[in-house]
């Protein structure tokens, strides 16, 4: 398989550690969209990733596309997201949490570095930072005294909360101050880079 995108973008890394812990081997295209956007055109006409080239050469793009395909493939004991039930709805709900907070994110992001500040609005970007707030204080109330977020063992709502808490700590630490804000995703964030699947794709 091939993975597109620079792991910088918490879309492209959660593909990237989900393939790492369902233990898929893969070669990463560290492409950006600033800077390869021909080169990303040529690969998904929306000039965005992650997208993914399977071996069957059939190409998926969107990172919740990707991740349930890749489910699909390791079957349901092995899948990130459980196949069913109450299970896989609170899974996916603490995954919508954490993929909204990586577009809050990014949204903030762009408003405060990549729009000419003659056009800041920077009632939009504190908005943005307002719902990230939101999302991650409800994610670190679900991490506290648990060593996972869902059940007993890794699931995709851990490395999607972890990869967007990361992200943010990058990107806008001055902002969010997140190891301050939220100690129980700083210390899941720190549990799971630990591991080789999460430290191979830390930007």
């Amino acid at each position: 398989m091939i993975l597109y995108g620079r792991t910088l973008s918490p879309f492209v890394r959660r593909v990237g550690t989900s393939l790492n812990v369902l233990g898929l081997p893969f070669h990463h295209e560290a492409l950006s969209v600033v800077n390869h956007a021909d080169q990303i055109r040529e690969i998904n006409p929306l000039v965005r990733v992650p997208a993914v080239d399977l071996d069957d050469g059939t190409r998926l793009i969107e990172s919740w596309a990707i991740l349930d395909a890749l489910d699909e493939m390791v079957g349901p004991e092995k899948a990130l997201v459980p196949p069913s039930g109450a299970a896989r709805r609170d899974v996916l709900q603490l995954v919508s949490f954490a993929v909204g907070a990586c577009e809050k994110t990014v949204s903030a992001y762009y408003e405060r570095t990549r729009r000419p500040q003659e056009f800041f609005y920077q009632a939009w970007a504190e908005q943005c930072e307002t719902q990230v707030r939101g999302a991650f204080s409800l994610l670190d109330a679900r991490a506290e005294g648990r060593a996972f977020l869902a059940g007993d063992r890794l699931t995709q709502a851990d490395i999607t909360a972890v990869c967007a808490f990361d992200f943010a700590a990058t990107v806008l630490p001055d902002q969010l101050t997140p190891a301050a804000s939220w100690p129980n995703l700083a210390a899941l964030s720190a549990r799971c880079n630990a591991t080789p699947a999460f430290a191979s794709t830390k930007p």
